[in-house]
């Protein structure tokens, strides 16, 4: 492989939403400007911050802006295009994924994670919910059931997250308000059951509410959207050959596509030996965000919110499970790199000397090549929040001023939002819901159904 063909793969490397703008985006949810964060997001769409390996991030990214600015007609077709595009990625051969192994991660489109998928269909639902199209809502929670359902017959299943607590929990309440109780059931038992493994891996217990069945009384429910999601970044670190060749030929990696591709045989056939190689992998880092509890006040009543899903948590989990592997092929990766890099280093060095200026330029091109291209995938959903709470009130039917409190662990109330005129209707329920995100003042943007 000529020298300028490694180079050449500087340009395709892969990006995803940096660091500084995924905290740019936040800036704005926190803000409450979710005109000017949908214009970012818009303005950037074909940047190296999205691009079209990402289209799945941008609408993601979209449909929560437009969620939470009250647009569920534009936010449903956003979480449409994300939904239909990762379907799509997720049915494709590996073929793809195997051809990008020599450059990184990011050079495939992003499909989404496991989890990612599940909460797109949770929010084209409460899309839905809040434009009063009860119908709908339950086919988007029927949508979910069959993915986690295939989550769990597939080979993912392997995975932690192998089903979704609070989608389920969701799906019985859209069951029981649409009258279908054996639904319901079915529904709420599911989420008690996830609920009891959620406990010990994501520490969310199952959620209990002090409040009656009584659907005669109409019912308030209330969305806390807390926090901001982590941010994967790219870490490195040092591996001495002898061990690398321990990891790639591990019994984790014996059946790997990757692993047993052409290139990376012949890559290994080429024989050549280093004393170590750098070796990328993703990490997750979590922005502060001092809003951490909240409740809802409605005369003399008070409902406090319940954690129903630690979304960071369950990223967090879902990267730590697979960091073994991520880590195994990255060695992969940079052995290969590697190894073609020093074996054009050597042709060069028969053909023009080894202190010749090509054979000086090949190396330092094939080193800078080599390093720039070996960067972890740190792509992930950059504006979902970090926890959806739910506070859950009856009232009697009529009209009322709900005030949402907004607290810090310690109990103090940071900030309010007021939610006037609230129509409570008999056998009803009414949601509402609002996002904080990671500065004390942020208490702008509202929604409601």
């Amino acid at each position: 492989m000529p020298a300028l063909v490694f180079l050449a793969l500087l340009a395709v490397a892969g990006c995803a939403p940096s660091v500084a703008t995924k905290r740019a985006l936040n800036t704005f949810i926190s803000a409450g400007d979710y005109a000017g964060a949908e214009a970012h997001i818009q303005k950037v769409k074909e940047s190296p911050n999205y691009g079209k390996k990402n289209m799945v991030l941008y609408y993601l990214d979209l449909g929560t802006v437009q969620h939470h600015a009250g647009k569920y007609k534009e936010s449903d077709q956003s979480f449409e295009k994300a939904e239909n595009r990762m379907r799509e990625l997720y049915t494709k051969s590996a073929t793809k994924a195997v051809g990008s192994m020599m450059i990184n991660d990011m050079t495939t489109d992003y499909a989404g994670e496991a989890f990612e998928r599940a909460l797109t269909n949770v929010f084209r639902a409460l899309n839905y919910v809040f434009l009063g199209d009860l119908e709908e809502a339950l086919v988007e929670s029927r949508k979910v059931e069959v993915f986690l359902d295939e989550l769990n017959r597939g080979k993912e299943k392997k995975n932690t997250y192998k089903d979704d607590a609070f989608a389920r929990y969701l799906d019985g309440m859209l069951y029981q308000e649409a009258g279908k109780s054996d639904d319901a059931r079915i529904s709420f038992e599911a989420a008690e059951r996830a609920y009891g493994w959620y406990a010990s891996d994501y520490n969310t217990p199952l959620p209990r509410f002090d409040i009656s069945e009584d659907m005669s009384m109409g019912e308030l429910v209330f969305l806390h959207y807390a926090g901001v999601a982590p941010i994967k970044i790219s870490k490195t670190f040092q591996v001495l050959w002898n061990d690398a060749m321990l990891a790639v030929n591990s019994s984790e990696m014996k059946d790997d596509p990757e692993r047993n591709s052409a290139q990376f045989k012949n890559a290994l056939a080429a024989g050549v030996a280093g004393k170590s190689i750098t070796v990328s992998y993703p990490e997750y880092i979590q922005d502060p965000f001092p809003i951490a509890d909240s409740d809802i006040v409605v005369g003399a009543q008070t409902a406090p919110t319940v954690l129903m899903e630690d979304v960071s948590a369950i990223a967090h989990k879902a990267l730590k499970d697979r960091q073994a592997i991520i880590r195994t092929k990255s060695i992969a990766r940079a052995m290969i790199k590697y190894m073609i890099s020093q074996s054009i280093n050597k042709e060069m060095e028969k053909k023009y000397g080894a202190n010749s200026l090509g054979s000086v330029l090949t190396k330092m091109t094939t080193g800078i090549a080599s390093a720039a291209t070996e960067v972890a995938d740190t792509r992930s959903w950059t504006l979902v929040p970090s926890q959806i709470r739910m506070a859950r009130m009856r009232l009697r039917p009529g009209t009322y001023s709900v005030t949402a409190r907004f607290k810090a662990s310690t109990g103090l109330v940071m900030a309010t939002k007021e939610f006037p005129d609230v129509v409570v209707k008999k056998g009803q329920r009414v949601f509402l819901h609002h996002r904080t995100a990671c500065e004390p003042g942020c208490a702008a943007g509202t929604g409601r159904k």
